[in-house]
C-alpha cells in the first residue's frame, strides 16, 4: 500500500530493503530491514473489512514505550518503518515520540490513519516529529457510502480535519508528511472512485491510491468477501470507473495509483505464472511485525487472510531478542513451507485474494 509522489524524485525500492538471497532459505543472517509496529490494536470505528470489528484479536493494548525502543534498538540497520496494525495510531498519546525516535535513527516512517482524530495539534506534533507519510484510510466518496463501510458517520468529520490539516502544511511550507487518502477497492464502492479523486483534490490531497481488498477465504467478513473483490474479476464499467479516476486525476495534478503497491516498496504482489501467486512474497525475509502485545507475524496481511493469530504467531517479543525470534524454529519452518508447493495457510493464495 504504498506510493511514490510527482514532487519527488522517485527513489529506488531498494532503499528500504536488502534484498532477499537470490536463492532464499529457511534460516536468514540479514536482519528485517522493514518493520511493521502496531502501536495501538485499539480503534474508534467498526470497519466491514476489518477483522477487529468481529472478534477480539489480542486483549486491547497501546504497545509500551519500553517494548518499542526495545524492538527498534535491536535494529540498528532498520531502514522503514509503519506504525499501524489493526488499530488507529493517532489515539497513541506519545505516537510522536515513537516517530521521533525512529527519525532520529534515520529510518523512513509512515502510518495509515482513519483521520477521526487528526487535529492541530496532533498534525502538528506528526510534523515535528518527522513524519514521512500519512495515509488517510477515507474508503468512500459520501457521507451515506462511509457509514455504511466504516461503521460511523464521521466522514464529514475527517474531509475538514484533513483539510485544515493541509491548509496548515500549505500555509507553513511543510512538505512532510505526503499525504495521501486511499480507497479499498470493493464491487460496492469502486464506481464512486472518480468521484473520490475529487473529494481528495477537494480538501487539498495530491495523492489518491486504490487498495487491494484481502479476505478471509473462508467463513468470510463483513464486506470482505470474495464476491467483493476485484482481482481478475474487474467488469468494463468498473474498468471504466478507474480510467475516468485516472484521468480526473491527470486534470487536478493528482498522483492516482490503481495498482494496490505494498507498503514496502518493491514487494507488491502478482500472480505467478505457474499458479503459486504466494511464491513472489519475501517479506519473511525482509519483514518483521509485531503487535501491540509483543506477537511477532510474519506481514500484516496475516490477520486479513486466516482467522487466530495463533496459526501465525512466529514468536513473542516480550519473551525473545529479534534474533532468536527471526531465525527461530516457527520463523525457519514458515519460510521453508512457503518456498515448498505446501504454503502456509495464510499464504496459501494471497496474492490471488488480494484485487488489484
Amino acid at each position: 500500500m504504498s506510493a511514490l509522489p510527482s514532487s519527488e524524485i522517485i527513489e529506488d525500492p531498494r532503499r528500504y530493503h536488502q534484498a532477499a538471497p537470490v536463492a532464499p532459505t529457511a534460516r536468514n543472517e540479514r536482519s528485517p530491514t522493514c518493520l511493521y509496529l502496531e502501536t495501538t490494536n485499539r480503534c474508534n470505528l467498526l470497519c466491514t473489512t476489518c477483522p477487529r470489528t468481529y472478534v477480539e484479536l489480542e486483549p486491547p493494548a497501546d504497545m509500551s514505550w519500553e517494548l518499542f525502543t526495545s524492538i527498534v534498538d535491536q535494529l540498528p540497520d532498520l531502514q522503514r518503518a509503519v506504525l499501524h496494525g489493526v488499530g488507529e495510531p493517532m489515539l497513541v498519546k506519545n505516537l510522536g515520540q515513537m516517530v521521533r525516535y525512529l527519525k532520529d535513527r534515520g529510518v523512513y516512517v509512515l502510518f495509515n490513519t482513519n483521520g477521526t482524530v487528526l487535529t492541530e495539534k496532533s498534525g502538528r506534533a506528526m510534523i515535528e516529529a518527522g513524519l514521512d507519510e500519512l495515509r488517510v484510510s477515507l474508503d468512500a466518496s459520501n457521507a451515506a457510502s462511509y457509514h455504511a463501510i466504516r461503521g460511523k458517520n464521521y466522514f464529514d468529520r475527517i474531509l475538514k480535519n484533513v483539510r485544515n490539516f493541509r491548509t496548515l502544511q500549505k500555509r507553513e511550507g511543510h512538505e512532510k508528511p505526503r499525504v495521501s487518502a486511499w480507497l479499498t477497492g470493493l464491487k460496492e464502492t469502486i464506481r464512486e472512485l472518480p468521484e473520490f479523486v475529487r473529494v481528495a483534490a477537494d480538501i487539498g490531497v495530491e495523492e489518491v491510491y486504490l487498495q487491494r481488498l484481502v479476505f478471509f477465504e473462508d467463513d468470510a467478513i463483513g464486506r470482505a468477501t470474495p464476491d467483493q473483490a476485484l482481482y481478475e474479476k474487474l467488469s468494463g464499467e468498473e474498468a471504466d470507473a478507474i480510467a475516468q479516476a485516472e484521468q480526473i486525476a491527470a486534470s487536478y495534478g493528482i498522483t492516482f495509483g490503481a495498482s494496490g503497491a505494498a507498503s514496502e516498496p518493491g514487494m507488491s504482489l502478482r500472480r505467478a505464472d505457474d499458479n503459486s501467486p504466494w511464491s513472489l512474497c519475501r517479506r519473511p525475509w525482509t519483514v518483521m511485525y509485531v503487535t501491540a502485545n509483543g506477537r511477532a507475524l510474519p506481514c500484516c496481511i496475516a490477520p486479513f487472510s486466516q482467522r487466530g493469530y495463533e496459526n501465525y504467531t512466529l514468536g513473542d517479543a516480550t519473551q525473545s531478542t529479534l534474533r532468536e525470534i527471526w531465525n527461530g524454529v516457527p520463523y525457519q519452518d514458515f519460510r521453508e513451507a512457503l518456498l515448498s508447493i505446501a504454503p502456509p495457510t495464510a499464504c496459501a493464495s494471497c496474492g490471488m485474494r488480494w484485487s488489484l
